[in-house]
């Protein structure tokens, strides 16, 4: 919890905080108008998809315009600049009036949110780098806690009887704090990595972080989708708590990134990943279990897990001499997005082929799989330490 005091108590630690808390803020306040928006254009499921599916493109897009503009500008300036973006273009889902608009908008907002993504993270590891600090997991902590505010916004759909209004005010509150607060990592600039002659050896232990990410995350995207239906179907849950597992792994998520800098300074990051995967695995055996109480435990012990791996995959991937730091956390979260995209795709047609069951098996295999990875990152660094 000591990341957690630093960042409360020291005004430039909390800066690059707020921004993680925004990002998620903007985005979950437009995940609970969803259905109003559908609603309000007349689109239907597949349209839907397929402009969602457009916000992804632009997450994408920016993974790979946005490291040359942190190395050009500097991650700071960079960051700041995410801000302005998401303050711009975060209000043109809500005023979109037709299924090409909203597109569009959901296009530029992806563009922006990915851009912000990378460059606070890469903010982050080089305030990490420069104070020689651990933040990491507590400023994802704070993302997660965007989405939770933003969840509580659901209450203020009936008073405010505006997506707009609503949107504003989030955006208004965003613009008036980051105005006070921009100044603290404004001017820090990520260093540049090493030769290329070099950086082909380099970069290889970033492919393993990068798979690590792409199943994390990938766990992530089909527990958000599928969690509920696995509860309905599999487990025979009454309809009152089919929301309980989800909520469980948020719940745990969110903690779990407030606790995982403290767990980062005793047992190292590969310690950590090594810890998650295992606390995870045992989470998914929990959730095959055939009985509604083990299964709600499962999956937010799986939340519990998976909480502190994606903060330290991009520790870990801010600190390579390979290249810049915006670099490689935009290659891991390349993996990452990649993973949270088709994460659930691959699930559902598991499920509708083979069933459900069988696809919670193959996320079990999976996150068994990258705990071999994660111990052998473990084991590695011991090793060197030894030397």
């Amino acid at each position: 919890m000591n990341s957690l005091r630093l960042i409360l108590s020291r005004k430039r630690y909390f800066a690059p905080a707020y921004a993680f808390l925004c990002l998620n803020l903007i985005y979950g306040t437009w995940a609970i108008y969803i259905p109003q928006i559908k609603e309000q254009i007349g689109i239907d499921k597949a349209e839907l998809g397929l402009a969602i599916f457009a916000m992804a493109l632009g997450s994408f897009l920016s993974l790979i315009i946005a490291p040359g503009i942190n190395d050009k500008i500097g991650c700071g300036k960079a960051t700041a600049y995410g801000i302005a973006g998401l303050c711009i273009f975060g209000l043109g889902p809500f005023i979109a009036t037709n299924y090409y608009m909203l597109s569009m908008a959901l296009f530029l907002l992806g563009l922006v949110q990915g851009f912000l993504d990378v460059s606070m993270n890469a903010t982050v590891a080089q305030m990490e780098k420069d104070d020689e600090v651990t933040l990491m997991a507590a400023m994802h902590g704070f993302f997660s806690l965007g989405g939770v505010i933003a969840g509580l916004g659901t209450f203020l759909i009936a008073p405010l009887n505006s997506a707009v209004l609503h949107v504003a005010l989030m955006i208004s509150l965003i613009i008036i704090f980051n105005l006070k607060l921009v100044g603290q990592y404004r001017e820090i600039a990520s260093l540049q990595g090493g030769k290329s002659s070099n950086s082909a050896r380099r970069i290889r232990p970033l492919l393993f972080l990068g798979i690590i990410c792409f199943v994390v995350m990938g766990s992530e995207g089909a527990i958000v989708d599928w969690s509920g239906l696995y509860l309905e179907e599999i487990i025979r849950a009454p309809e009152h708590l089919l929301g309980v597992g989800f909520l469980g792994f948020s719940v745990a998520m969110t903690l779990g990134r407030f606790f995982g800098d403290y767990l980062s300074e005793k047992m190292g990051s590969e310690g950590v990943l090594s810890l998650g995967t295992f606390v995870a695995f045992i989470g998914y055996l929990g959730v095959l279990y055939p009985n509604l109480y083990a299964s709600i435990i499962g999956f937010t012990a799986i939340g519990a897990g998976l909480s502190v791996m994606v903060p330290e995959l991009f520790r870990m991937a801010g600190r390579t001499k390979a290249m810049a730091s915006s670099r490689a956390i935009a290659l891991v979260s390349g993996f990452g997005y990649t993973g949270f995209l088709t994460g659930p795709v691959i699930l559902g047609l598991t499920a509708d082929h083979f069933g459900l069951v069988t696809s919670y098996y193959g996320l079990t295999f999976s996150i068994g799989f990258v705990g071999v990875i994660a111990l052998t990152l473990y084991y590695r660094a011991i090793k060197n330490q030894g030397r």
